[in-house]
C-alpha cells in the first residue's frame, strides 16, 4: 500500500544524502576554529541572563532552582551548614545518610548518620535505602539553575541516583554564569583527563509522560537541595 508521507520522509533522506554537509567554517565563520569565550560571545545575548556579577548569579540561580522545585539553603559557614543539615535530619526523622570523601562532606556530613561512604564501595539495595545522599559538585550554574557533577567530584554515579532526596554542597566560589562558563571551568580543571561521566542535575527527577502530569522521583530523587555555603 503506497503511503505519500513514508515516500515523501524517504526522499528527502535521499537528498540529505546526496548532499555535502557545509563545514563548520560556512556555518560559524569565523567563530570556526576560535576559542570557546569567542564562539559563544555571540549567542549569549539571545539566552536567558546568567548574571554580570556574584549577586546576580545567586539571585538567577536560587529563583531557577526554585522554579525547578529545588530547595536553596543558604549557609555562612560549612560548620552552619552542618548545623542546618543536623536540622533537616531532625525535622525530617533522618537517620541515614549517604556520602563520599570530600572536604566539604566531612565538615558538613555528621559521622554518626553515614552508614554507606561509596568511596568504600556500597550494595546497591542499601544506597537505596538511606534516607538521603550528599554529594559536592562540579559548579553551579546560574542561568539554568543546575548542578554540574561528575564521577570525580560527586562520589561516583550512583549516590546522587538512587537515595529518594539529594543533597548537593556547594561553595560560592563554584557558582559559574552559563554553560560555557561551565565547560570552561571542567577544561581547566582536567584538561584532556575528564571523569567517566559529566552531568546536569536540573532540579528533582521528574516525568510528564502520562497524561501531561508532572511526578516528581520517577527515575531519581524526589527532592534536591543545594547547601549554598557563603565561606
Amino acid at each position: 500500500m503506497n503511503n505519500p508521507s513514508k515516500e515523501k520522509v524517504l526522499a528527502r533522506i535521499r537528498e540529505a544524502l546526496r548532499l555535502r554537509a557545509p563545514s563548520p567554517a560556512q556555518i560559524h565563520g569565523r567563530h570556526a576554529n576560535a576559542p570557546v569565550a569567542e564562539y559563544t560571545r555571540d549567542f549569549r545575548d539571545a539566552m536567558p541572563p546568567a548574571g554580570s556579577n556574584d549577586a546576580e548569579r545567586r539571585a538567577i540561580f536560587e529563583a531557577n532552582l526554585d522554579a525547578l522545585k529545588g530547595q536553596f539553603v543558604a549557609c555562612k559557614t560549612a560548620a552552619d551548614a552542618r548545623a542546618k543539615l543536623e536540622a533537616l535530619c531532625a525535622e525530617r526523622g533522618w537517620a541515614k545518610l549517604a556520602t563520599h570523601r570530600a572536604p566539604l562532606c566531612e565538615a558538613v556530613v555528621p559521622a554518626e548518620k553515614s552508614p554507606i561512604i561509596t568511596d568504600d564501595g556500597y550494595d546497591k539495595n542499601a544506597l537505596a535505602a538511606v534516607d538521603a545522599g550528599i554529594t559536592e559538585c562540579e559548579c553551579l550554574v546560574a542561568q539554568t539553575g543546575s548542578v554540574m557533577f561528575s564521577t570525580r567530584a560527586c562520589g561516583g554515579r550512583a549516590l546522587s541516583v538512587l537515595p529518594p532526596v539529594h543533597i548537593v554542597l556547594a561553595k560560592r566560589s563554584q557558582l559559574v554564569g552559563d554553560l560555557s562558563d561551565a565547560y570552561a571551568l571542567i577544561r581547566a580543571k582536567y584538561g584532556e583527563n575528564l571523569p567517566d561521566c559529566l552531568g546536569f542535575i536540573t532540579g528533582p527527577s521528574r516525568t510528564g509522560d502520562i497524561e501531561r502530569i508532572l511526578v516528581l522521583g520517577a527515575h531519581g530523587p524526589k527532592e534536591l537541595f543545594v547547601f549554598f555555603i557563603e565561606e
